[in-house]
C-alpha cells in the first residue's frame, strides 16, 4: 500500500504552523511524545465494550490493565473515589451525567453560554437545552464575577434537579462550598465541569470541587496536557444522593448509573488507544515537573493580563486566577471576528468569544479568549509576555495595515521557530 502523501503533506504543514506560531487558544495544548505515541499505537485495533473485567469482547486482558491504570492515576490526581475514563470528549462526559441523573424535561441550572458557560450546560442549540428545561445564572455586570446571589435566586425559584458549574471562558476560581449550600437547600445535584482549569486544580493552585460537588467531569486536553477526551469522577460520600433510581426502579449506586450512561447509554466501544494516552498524561501530571508547568502557566496568564490592562484593554473580571483571559475589544473598536482573522495572518492564533452582555452575535462577538497552556508547554516564561502582548496589540491597533501585520509575523516566527513543541516544565 502506498503512503497517502496528500494527507501526510498536510500533517507536515500543520506541524510547521504549530512550530512557528503563537498558539493562544485557551483550550489547546501540546502533548508529549508518550501521549502521542500511545494514540498512534496498536491499541486502536482493539474493541473493548464494557468495563475492565466485564467486557463484551474477548482478548481484553491487556487493555483492562491499561484502563485500570488510567483510573487509578486519575483518582490519585484529583482525590477521587471513582472514575470513568471512557468518554470520548467532555461533551460526551456531560451527556452521560445528564442521562444518568435526569429525566427528559427535568430542570437544569447552568452558567449562561454568553457569559462564559459551555454548550452542554443548557444551551438551546445543544442536547442539554433540547432534552431538559434550562435555566441560567451569569456574572455580575460590574465585577465580571459569577453572581452567586443570582444562582441562589434562580435555584430557589425553579428548583432544578441539577446545578452545573464550570465554564469555557471564565478566568476566576469557583466557590464550590457556596454552590453546595445552594444545591442542598433546593435538593439539587451538582455537576462541576472543570475541563479548563483541571490541571491547576490537580496541582492545588485552584479549589478542588471534589469535596463539595456530587459529580465532576473534565476534558483531558487543555491544561491537563493529554489527548482529546473526557472523564467523569466522584468524591467521597456521594453514593446515590437523594435516592436516585434507575429506570427499572431499583436503587443503584451513582457509579453504576454513570457507567451505564457512558456505555451503553451514550457510546459504543471505548477508544483504548486514547485511554492509554490519558494514562500517560495522568502519570505526567503526577510529577513534580508538571506542578512547575502549571505554576508557570498561571504566572504567564497573570502577567499577560496585566500587560493588556496597561495597554488599555478591558479584561473581564479585571484579571485572571487560571490560564485564560477574556478580553472585551469594544473599547478598541474591533470585533472578535476581525481580531481573530487578522491575528492569524501574523501566525497568532486566538479565538473570537462572546463577552458578558455582548452586543454582537456569536458569529461576530465583541471579544477574544486567550490562554497560556500551549505557550507554556513550549517553554515561554513570564518575562516574554510583554513582547507577546505588544505583538498582539500591534496587529489589533493596525488591523488594516498589511505591512505591520507582515512585520509582526516575522517577529512571531523568530520568537517561536526554534522552540520544541513540548517541554517538561
Amino acid at each position: 500500500m502506498s503512503k497517502d502523501t496528500q494527507i501526510f503533506n498536510l500533517i507536515d504543514q500543520e506541524k510547521e504552523r504549530q512550530l512557528h506560531g503563537l498558539e493562544l487558544i485557551a483550550s489547546e495544548n501540546f502533548v508529549s511524545d508518550g501521549v502521542m505515541n500511545s494514540m498512534g499505537s496498536v491499541l486502536t485495533n482493539k474493541y473493548a465494550e464494557g468495563l475492565p473485567g466485564k467486557r463484551y469482547y474477548g482478548g481484553c486482558e491487556v487493555v483492562d490493565q491499561i484502563e485500570n491504570l488510567a483510573i487509578e492515576r486519575l483518582c490519585k490526581l484529583f482525590g477521587a473515589e471513582w472514575a470513568n475514563v471512557q468518554p470520548h470528549s467532555g461533551a460526551q462526559a456531560n451527556a452521560a451525567v445528564l442521562l444518568a441523573c435526569l429525566k427528559p424535561g427535568d430542570k437544569i441550572l447552568g452558567f449562561d453560554l454568553s457569559h462564559g458557560g459551555h454548550l452542554t450546560h443548557g444551551s438551546p442549540v445543544n442536547f442539554s437545552g433540547k432534552l431538559y428545561e434550562p435555566h441560567f445564572y451569569g456574572v455580575n455586570k460590574e465585577t465580571g464575577l459569577v453572581d452567586y446571589n443570582m444562582m441562589e435566586e434562580v435555584a430557589r425559584k425553579e428548583r432544578p434537579q441539577l446545578i452545573i458549574c464550570g465554564a469555557s471562558a471564565y478566568s476566576r476560581d469557583w466557590d464550590y462550598a457556596r454552590i453546595r449550600k445552594i444545591a442542598d437547600e433546593v435538593g439539587a445535584l451538582i455537576l462541576a465541569d472543570i475541563s479548563h482549569p483541571a490541571g491547576l486544580i490537580a496541582t492545588g493552585l485552584l479549589s478542588n470541587p471534589m469535596e463539595h460537588c456530587h459529580i465532576v467531569t473534565s476534558t483531558t486536553h487543555k491544561t491537563l496536557r493529554g489527548p482529546r477526551g473526557g472523564v467523569i469522577m466522584l468524591g467521597k460520600n456521594f453514593d446515590n444522593p437523594f435516592g436516585l433510581k434507575w429506570k427499572n426502579g431499583n436503587p443503584k449506586s451513582m457509579a453504576a448509573l454513570l457507567d451505564a450512561a457512558v456505555f451503553p447509554g451514550t457510546q459504543g466501544g471505548p477508544l483504548e488507544h486514547v485511554i492509554a494516552a490519558k494514562a500517560v498524561a495522568f502519570g505526567e501530571a503526577l510529577s513534580d515537573g508538571y506542578k512547575t508547568y502549571t505554576k508557570q502557566m498561571q504566572k504567564n496568564a497573570a502577567v499577560m493580563a496585566e500587560e493588556f490592562v496597561k495597554r488599555g484593554y478591558s479584561i473581564i473580571s479585571g484579571g485572571t486566577d487560571n490560564h485564560s483571559i477574556l478580553i472585551d475589544l469594544r473599547s478598541k473598536g474591533v470585533t472578535g471576528k476581525d481580531a481573530e482573522n487578522t491575528l492569524v495572518k501574523a501566525d497568532i492564533t486566538v479565538n473570537k468569544n462572546m463577552v458578558p452582555f455582548d452586543t454582537e452575535s456569536p458569529f461576530v462577538t465583541s471579544g477574544i479568549r486567550i490562554g497560556t497552556p500551549a505557550l507554556t508547554s513550549r517553554g515561554v516564561k513570564e518575562n516574554e509576555m510583554p513582547q507577546i502582548v505588544e505583538l498582539i496589540d500591534k496587529v489589533i491597533t493596525n488591523i488594516d495595515n498589511e505591512t505591520v501585520i507582515s512585520d509582526v509575523k516575522t517577529e512571531v516566527n523568530k520568537l517561536m521557530g526554534h522552540r520544541p513543541l513540548f517541554t517538561w516544565e
